[in-house]
């Protein structure tokens, strides 16, 4: 991460529009991001450190987020993890959080609750001392 960094997100989608475009939103927000288009390319690169955040896309081809979720929660090391989908409903939200899923957000979501989800998810950074 960089100095400046708000912190790490990792985004899983196979929509290059969609995931384009939070990557775009992110690294304007200063945050890093590291974006992958299924979750065995993610979970392949992903070193075992919980301190980022995942934003996971439901509806993935090979392998759903709710599969992934499901196979690789523990691996995640209580990593958070916010679901995005296009169509949801109450029982998938439900078995979504069973999960481990943090929360589930409809797509088109707005921009303002992603970023607020996201800086809520994230372990906050240790205030750095102030020189007397």
């Amino acid at each position: 991460m960089t100095a400046q960094s708000e912190g790490l997100v990792y985004i899983v989608d196979d929509d290059d529009p969609v995931r384009d475009s939070m990557k775009v939103l992110l690294e304007a927000c200063a945050y890093d991001v590291r974006d992958f288009t299924s979750c065995g390319d993610f979970i392949e690169q992903f070193d075992g450190d919980p301190r980022a955040c995942l934003l996971l896309d439901l509806h993935l081809p090979v392998m759903s987020g709710l599969e992934f979720m499901e196979r690789y929660r523990k691996a995640l090391n209580g990593m958070p993890v916010i679901m995005v989908t296009g169509r949801g409903d109450a029982a998938t939200a439900a078995r979504a959080r069973d999960a481990g899923v943090s929360i589930v957000l409809e797509k088109p979501f707005d921009e303002d609750v992603l970023l607020d989800e996201i800086h809520r998810l994230l372990p906050q950074k240790e205030p750095v001392p102030v020189a007397p």
